[in-house]
């Protein structure tokens, strides 16, 4: 298809979702902050480029923030609340303890409330920071839907409910349905794990005594899994001990699907997609055309970025703590 026909569909898709983006309880608009806080953006975006040029794994970290903030509560800033004596807060749950770079947040959100006091939400600074490590690391760009709220409850039990590496594609497609996300949305999302890295323990169940017919996952390409098996040794005293998601990590680009195209994906959750007749032929348009992945991408999080929205809740003084 060529690049006009998809940049057509690309600003339908965008326009329709603007249509329609109020099916939760607030509505979001692009220029929300126009009048109270027009420099709003820039702030977050030079915070955003500071950090990432000082730590390159920024951008993976601020964009799996976002996907595990939207993925409980919805879009509230929940999983930036710290933990009180008498609560234990969604951060300190088992699949967000590897989260990092909220010290990023925080950076943003102080120099926002020395411009604009009490204006910015914690809640559209993660969605604006999310769109900027993409776009910064040479993926697509889209106008960021914003006037989220943020919400005063967190609770790390809650966080079961975030999709596991080791899910099957049904089980991918049903986390995601009850976000109101369909399968097209589940693998250009899963596309942002092109900027990903992985500890052995989200993996390591593929590598040794994989099922009683199989020593390791027969999905994983051969030599790929006796690389994996060398980074991940047993016994394994080297707790960063990991493997990269895709090999261009620091690039925004669709090689993560060409890895799992190869039988390269690290993850059984990713690997699956391939195999499954509802997500295979995505998985290999992907692949195969980077502009595709760029527009479908950019559409979903459009989307998941509207998940739960409320326009009841707060604009939190401090990112970590309820007003």
């Amino acid at each position: 298809m060529a690049p006009l026909s998809l940049h057509i569909i690309f600003s339908t898709t965008i326009f329709l979702l603007l249509l329609t983006i109020s099916p939760s309880k607030a509505t979001l608009e692009a220029h929300y902050y126009d009048q109270t806080c027009p420099q709003a953006e820039d702030i977050i975006y030079q915070v955003v480029r500071n950090a990432s040029s000082y730590d390159p794994k920024v951008p993976a970290r601020l964009l799996r923030m976002f996907f595990h903030d939207c993925f409980i509560r919805g879009c509230d800033a929940s999983v930036l609340l710290d933990s009180t004596p008498g609560n234990k807060a969604e951060k300190d749950g088992p699949p967000n303890i590897s989260l990092r770079a909220f010290y990023v947040i925080d950076d943003a959100k102080t120099k926002l409330e020395k411009a604009c006091p009490r204006t910015v939400s914690c809640a559209d600074i993660v969605a604006i920071a999310a769109r900027d490590v993409v776009a910064m690391s040479g993926g697509p760009h889209w106008n960021v839907l914003i006037g989220r709220k943020d919400g005063r409850i967190s609770r790390a039990n809650e966080t079961i409910n975030l999709p596991a590496p080791s899910f099957n594609t049904s089980q991918l497609i049903q986390s995601f349905a009850k976000r109101g996300l369909g399968v097209k949305d589940l693998v250009a999302l899963s596309g942002g794990h092109t900027l990903g890295f992985s500890h052995c323990s989200s993996f390591e169940a593929r590598l040794r005594n994989f099922s009683s017919v199989h020593d390791t996952d027969p999905s994983l390409n051969a030599v790929f899994a006796e690389s994996l098996k060398k980074n991940c040794p047993k016994p394994n005293r080297d707790s960063n001990a990991g493997q990269l998601l895709d090999t261009t990590s620091s690039v925004f680009d669709n090689n993560y699907y060409k890895q799992i195209v190869a039988g390269k994906g690290v993850f059984a959750s990713d690997q699956s997609l391939l195999n499954d007749y509802r997500t295979g032929w995505i998985v290999k348009a992907f692949a195969n055309d980077q502009s595709s992945f760029f527009w479908e991408f950019a559409a979903s999080m459009v989307k998941l970025g509207n998940v739960g929205v409320q326009e009841n809740d707060e604009v939190r003084l401090n990112c970590r703590a309820v007003n």
